[in-house]
């Protein structure tokens, strides 16, 4: 559908007040389609998807493994099981990063244009863009689950739990998605998107309990990993994944993470974007 073919431009304001629920997820659909057929006409933008979990892997359990599994009293192997399910609190992160450059890309090469003059609700635009992302988390959690299963991974708990540690990692990856939409909205550029996407990522990435036990850092480290978010959700998914540790506040306090990420972000980014278009 071209721009030619509208015969009326949306009026100012004539927006998400005057766009019924079912044309929003009509044009949501509509849009997250055109999102994955971008997909399929460029493979290479899954290789980040696809390749990463299985770098990632191989890189902290054949490299790092030995030392630190070694500190935990159960060398490799015992790695392997806290690795794993850290691992998927820090896919959803890398995922999201790109979703901002891409949105930045897109208005730089004027993509966003089109959409100023159909009758759409702009925030179906930035709704379909998190929902094929979430498609692409989905794809890079299973390739990592595949692959902590082929160098020796025990799932301990049973499949619902696996099934409801996949879904809590995709619903906060979906809540740090609305983190990185905003930030390609506000950086004049995709370069300073991916330079302050870092500056966020690398201190929450390593200050949490992902890659090593809380207990083996500095007390100040200690005491930031205990309120970082991403070792909420690397805590719940070891709980329910290999009963490691305790269940139930890590659950909860990732939850309470995703909602209010999203409640406050998703609002900001939308506002932002109507401005922008």
């Amino acid at each position: 559908m071209s721009a030619a073919t509208i015969t009326a431009p949306v009026e100012p304001g004539a927006d998400e007040g005057g766009i019924g629920l079912r044309a929003h997820l009509r044009h949501i659909g509509a849009l997250a389609r055109r999102n994955a057929l971008q997909i399929k006409a460029d493979p290479e933008s899954m290789l980040d998807a696809v390749l990463m979990p299985i770098i990632f892997v191989l890189l902290f359990v054949y490299v790092f493994g030995g030392a630190i599994g070694g500190g935990m009293g159960g060398g490799r192997d015992a790695y392997v099981q806290h690795i794993v399910p850290g691992l998927m609190a820090m896919g959803g992160m890398n995922i999201a990063m790109a979703v901002g450059s891409g949105v930045n890309d897109d208005f730089r090469k004027g993509v966003m244009d089109r959409f100023r003059t159909m009758p759409i609700a702009r925030s179906s635009v930035l709704v379909a863009k998190v929902t094929v992302e979430l498609g692409r988390m989905l794809v890079s959690t299973v390739i990592l689950l595949a692959m902590g299963f082929a160098i020796g991974f025990h799932l301990e708990g049973s499949v619902l739990q696996l099934l409801g540690a996949v879904a809590l990692s995709l619903f906060f990856g979906s809540a740090l998605t609305w983190i990185f939409i905003l930030l390609g909205l506000t950086a004049r550029s995709s370069q300073a998107v991916q330079g302050l996407g870092m500056l966020v990522m690398m201190p929450l990435q390593f200050g949490s309990s992902i890659f090593a036990p809380p207990g083996t850092m500095p007390g100040w480290l200690e005491a930031f990993t205990k309120v970082n978010p991403l070792s909420a959700l690397a805590d719940s998914a070891r709980g329910l994944m290999t009963g490691e540790g305790a269940l139930l506040h890590p659950v909860l306090l990732t939850l309470g993470w995703s909602v209010g990420l999203t409640v406050v972000l998703a609002p900001l980014a939308v506002s932002r974007f109507r401005k922008k278009v």
